[in-house]
C-alpha cells in the first residue's frame, strides 16, 4: 500500500525547496545507546509478533475470532514500529536527517494510521472478551470469525479515511519558513507548525483526532469492563469468577501498558515537568514503541493455549502428567 502526496511548496522567494531537515536529541548525551535499545525494541517485537502469527496460522484450533484479534494487533504491532524505529538509524547515527516531502508525509500517515489502528485493535480484543463473558453459550454464532473480520476491516477503513484527510490537509499548507521538524520522525503536530499560513483548523483538528483515538477506545474498554464485572459477579461458583477474570487479565494488561506510558509523557510534556525537549521526545518514542514489543510477550506468557503451542513449535513441550498417565494405562 503506497500513499503519495504531491501539493506544492514554497519559500519566502517564490522558489520551491525538496524537504525537511529532521533534528532531534542533539542535546541528549549517548543518543546513540538510545537508538540501540530502539533497535532491540524492533528486533524483539519482529521476533515476538512473527512468532504469534506462525503459531496462529499453523494451529487450526486457534483459527477463531479470539486469535484473528490478536492477530490483527500482532501486524499492527510489526508495521507500528517498522515505520518508526528503522529510519532512525540513518537519521541519527549516520546524521543522514534530510527527508523529501512526499516521504515524510507517507511517514506521518503511516506512522499516525498505525497507531490510531494500536488504540482501537486493544477495543476489539475487548469486545470480545466482552461477548465471551456476557454471551458465554452464543458466543460461536454472535462472534463469528466473518464478523470480527467485518468489524476489523470496518475500523482499517475508517481510520484510513480519518488519517488521509488530516495528513492531506497538512500536506497541501505552504511551508515557506523553517523546514527543521524538531522530533524523532515526521509526526503530524512538529510538521504543520512550520507551515506559513492558518493553522487554526488544523490544530483543532490534531486535539480532536487525537482525543478521540485515545479516549473513544478507552472509554469503550472501560465501559465493556464495567458490564463484564457486573455478568461475572451473577455467575454462582466463585471458580467460574476467578476463571472470567483471568481471561480478562490479560487484555487489561496490554491496555495498561500501551494508555499509562502514552499519558503518562504528555502529562510530563505538558506540565513541563521535563525541561529538556530532547529528553521529552526520547520517552515519547519509548513509551509508543515499547507496548508493541510487549504484547506478543504477555499474550505467550499469559494465554495457556497460545504458550503451549509455542512450545510445541520450538520444542521444548513438556509431556503433561495427564499424558503420561494415559501412555502409562
Amino acid at each position: 500500500m503506497s500513499t503519495n502526496f504531491t501539493p506544492a511548496f514554497y519559500n519566502g522567494t517564490g522558489s520551491s525547496t525538496t524537504g525537511f531537515y529532521i533534528i532531534a536529541f542533539d542535546t541528549l548525551d549517548n543518543k546513540n545507546y538510545l537508538i540501540l535499545v530502539l533497535s532491540l525494541i524492533y528486533i524483539c517485537t519482529l521476533l515476538g509478533n512473527l512468532t504469534v502469527l506462525l503459531v496462529v496460522f499453523l494451529n487450526p484450533s486457534l483459527h477463531n475470532p479470539k486469535y484473528i484479534s490478536v492477530c490483527n494487533l500482532a501486524v499492527v504491532d510489526i508495521i507500528m514500529n517498522s515505520v518508526i524505529i528503522p529510519q532512525m538509524v540513518p537519521v541519527f547515527v549516520f546524521n543522514w536527517n534530510f527527508i523529501s516531502f512526499q516521504a515524510c508525509f507517507t511517514q506521518m500517515f503511516f506512522m499516525h494510521y498505525f497507531g490510531d489502528l494500536e488504540s482501537f485493535s486493544l477495543a476489539v480484543l475487548a469486545y470480545d472478551r466482552l461477548i465471551a463473558i456476557y454471551f458465554p453459550l452464543r458466543y460461536s454464532t454472535i462472534n463469528t470469525n466473518m464478523r470480527i473480520s467485518v468489524i476489523l476491516a470496518v475500523i482499517w477503513a475508517a481510520v484510513f479515511c480519518m488519517e488521509m484527510y488530516a495528513v492531506a490537509l497538512a500536506a497541501s499548507l505552504p511551508y515557506c519558513a523553517s523546514r527543521i521538524v524538531r522530533s524523532c520522525c515526521c509526526e503530524h503536530g512538529p510538521v504543520y507548525i512550520l507551515a506559513c499560513a492558518d493553522i487554526t483548523f488544523n490544530r483543532k483538528l490534531a486535539t480532536a483526532k487525537t482525543l478521540f483515538v485515545l479516549f473513544g477506545p478507552l472509554s469503550f474498554i472501560f465501559i465493556t469492563y464495567i458490564i463484564i464485572v457486573i455478568a461475572v459477579q451473577k455467575i454462582a461458583s466463585a471458580k467460574q469468577r476467578k476463571k472470567a477474570f483471568n481471561t480478562c487479565f490479560t487484555h487489561l494488561l496490554l491496555v495498561f501498558i500501551y494508555y499509562l506510558p502514552i499519558l503518562l509523557a504528555y502529562i510530563l510534556g505538558n506540565l513541563r515537568l521535563v525541561r529538556s525537549p530532547d529528553l521529552f521526545t526520547a520517552i515519547l518514542t519509548v513509551s509508543v514503541t515499547l507496548p508493541p514489543m510487549l504484547n506478543p510477550v504477555i499474550y505467550s506468557l499469559k494465554t495457556e493455549e497460545l504458550s503451549e503451542k509455542i512450545m510445541k513449535l520450538a520444542g521444548r513441550h513438556k509431556t503433561s502428567p495427564e499424558s503420561i498417565k494415559r501412555v502409562s494405562s
